[in-house]
């Protein structure tokens, strides 16, 4: 078994439950959890006895708040060019279903982890939303697009693009989300899940996982374009700093002199 620092890892009743563990950061993530992550998500997809994999976060306060903006502001992101954001394909192309138990808020990345699981069951007080124009982070190619396949186009836009903040009961409403219930009933309806799943034909879940998958897998790939924008110095050297720093100065950031081609 695996030790991990920034993530606890639990199987039992044929659940296996990764829950983000950094929660005086509102369990948001460096690049090192995100490997933490990948390892404890590959290690429940080749374990016999796990049928379900739950994500969640430490506490009642947060799912996941994306990444840790001291970690980008010192560089993380410009170490780990891309590789942050391929977490969504270990949650792909994980054979067994995979339900995000969304405990309070999933924004940033915590979002986009959240609705590339296969199920997402949440509290009544968790929060949903992207960060990216909001402080310069940026996200390309399946992570944004999918979002199109899960909440329909405009809607897929105006939460990437406005950065705006949604309630459980407004996810649900947009299909973001399968089901909200009281916080006190989080745990109980998780199992209730598990407990079906678990009752069902593991090869047949597997295949059609795989068949939603192949639908739209074209979208992971990223283009040269994306590529250009994302290695561009003056990106992570000045624009992406602008909008760490605003952030941890409780600042509004200033964009203004990076909207030049």
């Amino acid at each position: 078994m695996a030790e991990y620092r920034d993530l606890i890892y639990a199987v039992g009743d044929g659940v296996a439950t990764i829950t983000f563990n950094r929660p005086r950061q509102y369990n948001a993530f460096t690049g090192d959890t995100l490997k933490e992550m990948t390892l404890a998500v590959e290690s429940a997809a080749s374990d016999p006895e796990v049928g379900v994999v739950v994500l969640t976060g430490t506490g009642d306060k947060a799912f996941c708040a994306g990444g840790d903006v001291n970690w980008e502001k010192e560089g993380g992101l410009e170490r780990q060019i891309l590789e942050p954001y391929l977490f969504h394909q270990v949650l792909s192309f994980c054979p067994k279903p995979v339900i995000a138990r969304v405990n309070g808020y999933a924004v940033g990345a915590g979002n986009h982890i959240a609705y590339f699981c296969d199920f997402t069951i949440a509290a009544e007080h968790a929060i949903f939303g992207q960060n990216g124009p909001r402080v310069g982070s940026p996200a390309c190619g399946g992570i944004v697009s999918y979002l199109t396949r899960v909440v329909g186009a405009k809607r897929a836009r105006e939460m990437w693009m406005l950065a705006r903040r949604y309630t459980a009961q407004q996810a649900y409403d947009m299909g973001l989300v399968n089901v909200v219930v009281p916080y006190e009933r989080l745990d109980e309806e998780v199992n209730r899940w598990c407990r079906e799943l678990l009752a069902l034909s593991p090869t047949c879940l597997r295949i059609l996982k795989a068949s939603f998958v192949e639908e739209w897998s074209y979208l992971l790939g990223q283009n040269d374009q994306l590529r250009r924008h994302l290695t561009t110095p003056r990106f992570w050297s000045e624009e992406q700093q602008e909008g760490a720093s605003a952030f941890l100065e409780k600042r509004p950031p200033d964009f203004s002199r990076f909207r030049q081609p």
